[in-house]
């Protein structure tokens, strides 16, 4: 889940698995809506790891969805630490996809993600379909999502070992969002609970969409409403152990004090609507 931790592989623009906030939408004539969002973050964590060595990031998106419920839209982040991402560190993810309601208050979401890490190692970029349902219950605010990555290069170890052979890898991931509003308050309480099934091991640039195969994280956070600006903290972790990862070091940690970048942490975050 991307900080954008709450979008999750959707990059919601999910995310995200991204802090997941709300964006200002400007209509315009011909029934496309425009949207966007532009976040500072004080760690970047993707489903749970830091993709910025513990340190902020500068985050930003765009969106365009036409009324029939297809939508495209683009999302960015810096990155640092954690392998060699190459070219200019950046991530660019580009989406695309369709909602529609399919029942009262219940919509599905089926689109795709282009993971881009532009200038950096023609292997490292991947592609991840995914499914979601979204709908509102009581208070509540609930999604829970499946993104399956195919078989790519990318998701595979670099050297030819037991686990990988030098073949494609797949990675499959599920989680579930939720969050409610605090009634005559603009705070918002929110959850996320992710599973990664992958292949373990480090990937082209030196890092892994599922560094040790198999593993969960989770967010608690609220989020506070101030106009078009969103102020945000969340408690992120994942159930990744010291031992489970020491064959990943020195790549799996801090390149300032060599501690874990998967490790439990306070995000903060300060989001603008447009």
């Amino acid at each position: 889940m991307k900080i954008r931790l709450l979008a999750g592989a959707a990059s919601l623009a999910a995310a995200c698995l991204a802090v997941a906030t709300p964006a200002v939408a400007q209509d315009i004539p011909g029934e496309i809506t425009v949207s966007g969002s532009a976040t500072l973050v004080s760690d970047y964590r993707f489903r749970g790891v830091s993709q910025t060595d513990k340190e902020m990031a500068v985050q930003g998106g765009v969106s365009v969805s036409h009324e029939s419920g297809i939508y495209v839209g683009t999302w960015a982040s810096n990155l640092a630490g954690w392998g060699t991402f190459g070219g200019s560190n950046m991530e660019l993810d580009i989406y695309g996809g369709y909602a529609t309601e399919i029942a009262s208050g219940v919509t599905l979401d089926v689109g795709l993600t282009w993971y881009m890490y532009p200038g950096g190692a023609d292997t490292t970029d991947f592609a991840e379909p995914y499914v979601k349902l979204s709908g509102t219950f009581g208070p509540a605010e609930v999604l829970v999502g499946a993104a399956y990555a195919p078989k790519q290069e990318a998701l595979a170890n670099v050297s030819n070992t037991p686990q990988s052979n030098g073949q494609k890898q797949d990675n499959l991931y599920l989680w579930t969002d939720a969050s409610a509003g605090i009634p005559g308050t603009p705070l918002t309480v929110k959850g996320h609970l992710g599973y990664s099934d992958g292949n373990p091991g480090l990937g082209p640039n030196g890092t892994s969409i599922a560094p040790t195969g198999k593993y969960l994280d989770w967010l608690l956070g609220a989020d506070l409403a101030l106009g078009p600006v969103t102020l945000g903290v969340a408690y992120v972790d994942t159930d990744i152990s010291k031992s489970e990862s020491a064959y990943l070091l020195p790549n799996f940690s801090s390149t300032k004090n060599g501690s874990s970048i998967a490790g439990s942490t306070v995000v903060f975050s300060l989001s603008a609507g447009f």
